[in-house]
């Protein structure tokens, strides 16, 4: 690869990751919540559950989500104001001066990384569900199956980078936490059926086979990937206009 400025962010960010056990931790909780406790409610419950009017196998694998995604939320968060918090963000704006060369790479490396952990943790949750279901459950061919799978990744991989956006904005952990806890599992259940526009409402709809509400799967996700981009926009606002 060619050595630029751009490169060598993404070297540097790379090794923040792989040097800190709170983000490798994190990262490593999306997975293992996500498939782990989906696959002991799927185990104990499913077979009861599957006679409750309404019963949705697929989405019913995905109830660890819950708890990865708070885990993905952290990862996000810690990734970008974790800097901030221990005073490491001087020195990351002195070696890289561009502050959008910085912001691109992390971003780059921590949504990327939010990717590859997020992809075989919506397939592995949603192979393991149906598995479990045994008769209760769905084929991976059946319409809707692979895409929930998949689907799941990109949710978590634009949960992170909004959560990313959040910090950089706020500059703190615990105010983006703040932010970000009741956006994400309060505001939703409080507003109800008409929270569709929320992130976390609107960018689960890809994970049903049969999405409820107005919007389909892939229009879930584009009001999902809306926030974000407006969250990483204001991120890079605050770090382009205040000093480090």
């Amino acid at each position: 690869m060619r050595n630029t400025p751009f490169t060598a962010a993404l070297r540097s960010e790379w090794l923040k990751v792989r040097t800190a056990p709170s983000l490798a931790g994190n990262l490593s909780a999306v997975l293992v919540a996500t498939v782990g406790i989906g696959a002991l409610v799927t185990a104990f419950l499913g077979e009861a559950e599957s006679d409750s009017p309404g019963f949705e196998p697929v989405s019913f694998s995905f109830f660890g989500l819950n708890f990865g995604q708070v885990a993905a939320i952290c990862f996000g968060v810690l990734a970008v104001a974790g800097e901030y918090g221990h005073g490491t963000i001087r020195l990351s704006l002195a070696a890289v001066p561009r502050r959008e060369t910085f912001y691109g790479a992390k971003l780059a490396v921590v949504g990327g990384l939010a990717l590859a952990v997020g992809l075989p943790t919506g397939l592995a949750t949603v192979a393991v569900g149906q598995a479990l279901l045994g008769e209760h459950g769905v084929g991976l061919g059946d319409p809707g199956v692979l895409r929930a799978g998949f689907g799941c990744g990109i949710y978590l991989a634009l949960l992170v980078l909004l959560s990313a956006g959040a910090a950089a904005a706020v500059r703190s952990t615990a105010g983006a936490l703040g932010l970000l806890v009741p956006l994400v599992f309060l505001i939703s259940p409080v507003v109800g059926e008409d929270a569709w526009f929320l992130p976390d409402r609107a960018g689960q709809q890809v994970l049903h086979p049969v999405p409820e509400g107005p919007l389909d799967a892939w229009t879930g996700l584009a009001v999902m990937a809306a926030w974000t981009a407006a969250a990483l926009c204001a991120g890079l606002i605050v770090l382009r206009r205040r000093d480090a």
